[in-house]
């Protein structure tokens, strides 16, 4: 039996979105417990060149939300990155969640290699094939992003481990 595009993005995407969800809710009971304002881990980067963490949760839900639409054959929903708190990144990640959930998995169906385009004008980048899209581009991206959001986190003090990452409870 072959994986399906379905079974190989949308199941990562709702279970790597979950955990990021529960680091997030972590890292604001701990800024709470902490005495310190939240705004403090919301800006934080692991180096000045870097996104801040409000910027790589958004960036990560996008590659969420746009590959399963472009995989789909539907139209990726357009976000205004205006998120500044914990609250509003978990309602992100939540709209997300509820949008990569609505699509039927048999609209992936022949997505492997149908040709996607991803971007427009000069910054478009085209894939012969959705499997090398999903394999070769989204999910090291998508992979990055968490990351770097977990780093973030247990970089500034965010008491995390490994388990928190993968989702394990």
């Amino acid at each position: 039996m072959s994986l399906s595009i379905h079974s190989a993005s949308v199941p990562v995407f709702r279970h790597m979105l979950g955990a990021l969800a529960d680091v997030l809710e972590k890292a604001e009971a701990h800024a709470g417990a902490a005495k310190y304002d939240p705004a403090a881990l919301l800006g934080a980067r692991l180096f000045p060149d870097m996104f801040p963490l409000i910027k790589q949760v958004q960036i990560a839900t996008d590659f969420a939300k746009g590959a399963s639409a472009r995989l789909a054959g539907a139209e990726v929903p357009r976000y205004d990155d205006h998120e500044q708190t914990f609250a509003e990144l978990q309602q992100r990640i939540s709209k997300t969640l509820g949008f990569i959930e609505s699509l039927p998995s048999a609209s992936f169906e022949g997505a492997d290699s149908r040709p996607i385009t991803h971007g427009a004008g000069e910054r478009a980048r085209h894939f012969d094939r959705g499997d090398a899209y999903l394999t070769g581009f989204v999910l090291p991206n998508f992979y990055f992003h968490v990351t770097t959001a977990y780093a973030i986190l247990r970089h500034n003090g965010v008491p995390l481990g490994k388990r928190d990452f993968l989702g394990i409870q």
